[in-house]
C-alpha cells in the first residue's frame, strides 16, 4: 500500500521566517526546516551573525537560507525586512513568531516584584508580544496578498500558563548569576496565547493557521540546584533538551498540520498535568 503521510510533513519549497534565529532555540527551529526542505530567512539583531549562520545552514542542508539583521520592536524595520524576505524569496509560507528577550539589564529583569519598574515592564513587553505583533502583521499581509495561505507558528512558555514555583529558584542561578521569574516574562508569554487565538480565526478564511508551542524548562546554563528542583516537579524528570522542541514547530509548519489552528503545543516533560 501506497502511503503519503511521509510527504504531508516535507517542506520542500517553502519560505519559513524564522525571528530570533540565532537563539538557543532558534538555531535548532532553523535547522529542523532547513532539513525539511525549507529555504529559511534566519531574522536576529545582528546581521553578520544571522547570514553566517545562514549561509551553515545553505552547505548542511543544500536550501536557500539568507540572514537579516532587524529590530523587531521598529515598526519601520519589521515592515521593510518583511518586504525584502517576500522579494528574496518570492513568497512567505512559514512564520516562526519566536523571539524573546530577558533584556540587557539582568539586576532590572530580576528584580523583585514590589520593586519591578514600569520602564522595565515595558522593555520586555516591547520584545516578547508588542513585536510579535508587529512581525504578524508584517508577513500576515504578504500571506494574504500571495493567496495561498500559511502558518504562523508563535513561541509561548509554560509560565505564560502556569504560574511558577518559587520554591525551584531557591539556590537556583543561571549562567552563574541568581535567578527567579519574573511576572512580566509571565505576562507576556500569557499575551503570545491570546494573540494566536485571535489571528487563528482573524485569518482562517485566507487558509492562514496561527498556532503556538509552549516550551517548559530547557537546559541551557542552569545550576545542579534548579536543574534538580525543576526536575523533581516534572513525571519525566528532567529539563527539556533544545532538540525536542523542534518536532512541534515542523508538524505545525508542515500539511501534516493543515487542519490543526488556534492550539497550543505544550511541551513541559508532563509538568502541566499534575
Amino acid at each position: 500500500m501506497n502511503s503519503h503521510y511521509k510527504s504531508m510533513f516535507e517542506l520542500k519549497g517553502k519560505t519559513a521566517v524564522v525571528t530570533g534565529g540565532i537563539g538557543i532555540l532558534g538555531r535548532r527551529i532553523c535547522a529542523g526546516l532547513a532539513e525539511c526542505g525549507a529555504n529559511v530567512a534566519v531574522i536576529d539583531l545582528d546581521e553578520a551573525a544571522a547570514s553566517a549562520f545562514a549561509a551553515e545552514l545553505s552547505v548542511s542542508y543544500g536550501t536557500v537560507c539568507r540572514g537579516y539583521g532587524c529590530d523587531i520592536t521598529s515598526v519601520d524595520e519589521v515592515r521593510r525586512e518583511a518586504e525584502r524576505i517576500f522579494q528574496d524569496f518570492g513568497k512567505i509560507d512559514i512564520l516562526l513568531n519566536n523571539a524573546a528577550t530577558k533584556s540587557s539589564d539582568l539586576d532590572s529583569f530580576f528584580a523583585p516584584f514590589e520593586q519591578y519598574s514600569l520602564k522595565q515592564w515595558r522593555k520586555v513587553m516591547d520584545v516578547n508580544i508588542d513585536a510579535m505583533f508587529l512581525v504578524a502583521q508584517a508577513v500576515g499581509k504578504y500571506m494574504i496578498l500571495q493567496g495561498t495561505g500559511g502558518s504562523i507558528i508563535q513561541t509561548a512558555s509554560i509560565y505564560g500558563m502556569l504560574g511558577p514555583d518559587h520554591r525551584v529558584y531557591e539556590g537556583s542561578s543561571f549562567m552563574g548569576r541568581p535567578i527567579n521569574s519574573p511576572a512580566v516574562y509571565s505576562a507576556s508569554k500569557a499575551a503570545v496565547y491570546g494573540l494566536t487565538r485571535y489571528l487563528a480565526t482573524y485569518w482562517a478564511g485566507h487558509g492562514i493557521r496561527v498556532n503556538a508551542v509552549t516550551p517548559g524548562g530547557i537546559e541551557s546554563g542552569h545550576n545542579d540546584t534548579f536543574q534538580q528542583k525543576y526536575a523533581a516537579r516534572t513525571p519525566l524528570g528532567r529539563m527539556a533538551r533544545p532538540d525536542e522542541i523542534v518536532g512541534a514547530f515542523i508538524f505545525l509548519a508542515s500539511d501534516a498540520s493543515s487542519y490543526v489552528t488556534g492550539q497550543n503545543i505544550i511541551i513541559d516533560g508532563g509538568l502541566s498535568a499534575w
